[in-house]
């Protein structure tokens, strides 16, 4: 067969090989109706402390457990914090009343007795001003040599001491009518709120005392039991949040374009052979990271992706933390490989 021959045969033949691929790569484009992801389970967990340090009186809960929203899961002793509690609370109730008291003035009673300790105390003075004054003008006359200097001057002591009482019954009569000053009413207001506030932080202790879920979720670890000192900085509990529960999956800058948020998906799972989990994507990453190396292959390690949440409907709780996961999600047309 003749050089050119050959060359031209050879040419055509690279020619129908290269039309074939063409061919092949278009219909299998044409035919890929989804795009399969990899990835983990992931859920949130809270760590759960208790808020005072005491001796845990009784742990109520098992690693495994179920638990809903506000339920007991533990409780610390109280013998000491409880009787604290009573007798602040014992001094607000008192504080109360006086601050009452000081509301309402003095009691007509009493404004009546301080009057009629100055109606006493104006006798006595008037009783002690006539006997003054008797000895006084019978000192001054012959007849009244008979008496001392020392008696006259006892009594105008006694003159002015019952002028002294009066006064000060005067007095007392005025601040019973008055009632109590402004200063004294805000004082006693200042000592109220300061004692409200101090048996409000021992009532919030008491209820710190009790460790109650925050939400519903499954009990992961237990790590504290009966006779143990609690810390705020020592975990409990450790929950696992069930709902929701998310793929963490990563998709490249090509199949980028073809996954939208709000888009349904189905998740499947090693564990469950055959059967197919909905889903929905609940979140896309606004920026590009390498491979992370829990799901990057040789080939791929040098390669751009976005983190993906594909969110997971699991109402039987049956989908465990760290779990491989395949995301399975449909092409929008015009999508490419």
């Amino acid at each position: 067969m003749p050089t050119r021959a050959r060359i031209a045969l050879v040419l055509a033949g690279l020619v129908g090989l290269g039309l074939l691929s063409w061919w092949w790569l278009e219909s299998h484009q044409r035919t890929r109706t989804e795009l399969e992801l990899y990835g983990n389970i992931d859920l949130r967990q809270v760590e759960l402390p208790f808020n005072g340090s005491e001796r845990v009186a009784q742990v109520l809960v098992q690693e495994g457990d179920h638990v809903s929203r506000g339920q007991l899961l533990a409780r610390l002793d109280t013998s000491r914090l409880s009787p604290q509690v009573a007798k602040a609370a014992a001094d607000f109730a008192a504080q109360q009343q006086i601050v009452e008291r000081l509301h309402h003035g003095n009691r007509p009673a009493e404004i009546d007795q301080a009057r009629a300790n100055v109606d006493a105390a104006r006798a006595d003075a008037v009783n002690a001003r006539a006997q003054y004054e008797r000895l006084h003008s019978l000192f001054e006359t012959t007849a009244g040599r008979a008496l001392s200097r020392q008696d006259l001057d006892s009594a105008k002591a006694t003159l002015d001491a019952a002028d002294a009482r009066l006064h000060a019954n005067e007095k007392a009569l005025a601040l019973e009518v008055a009632g109590p000053r402004r200063e004294d009413v805000a004082q006693g207001e200042a000592q109220l709120l300061s004692q409200q506030a101090a048996l409000a932080l021992l009532q919030q202790q008491l209820r710190d005392a009790e460790l109650r879920a925050p939400l519903d979720a499954v009990v992961r670890s237990r790590i504290v039991e009966p006779g143990e000192i609690s810390s705020p900085q020592k975990s409990a509990f450790t929950l696992a949040i069930v709902d929701p529960k998310w793929v963490r999956a990563y998709v490249s800058e090509t199949d980028l374009g073809s996954v939208r948020e709000g888009v349904k998906a189905s998740i499947t799972v090693d564990a469950f052979p055959g059967r197919s989990f909905p889903g929905w994507v609940g979140f896309i990453s606004p920026t590009a990271e390498f491979t992370p190396k829990s799901v990057e292959t040789p080939e791929l390690r040098s390669s751009l992706v976005y983190e993906l949440r594909v969110f997971v409907q699991d109402p039987k709780d049956e989908l465990r933390l760290g779990s491989p996961a395949t995301v399975h999600l449909p092409l929008t047309p015009g999508a490419h490989s």
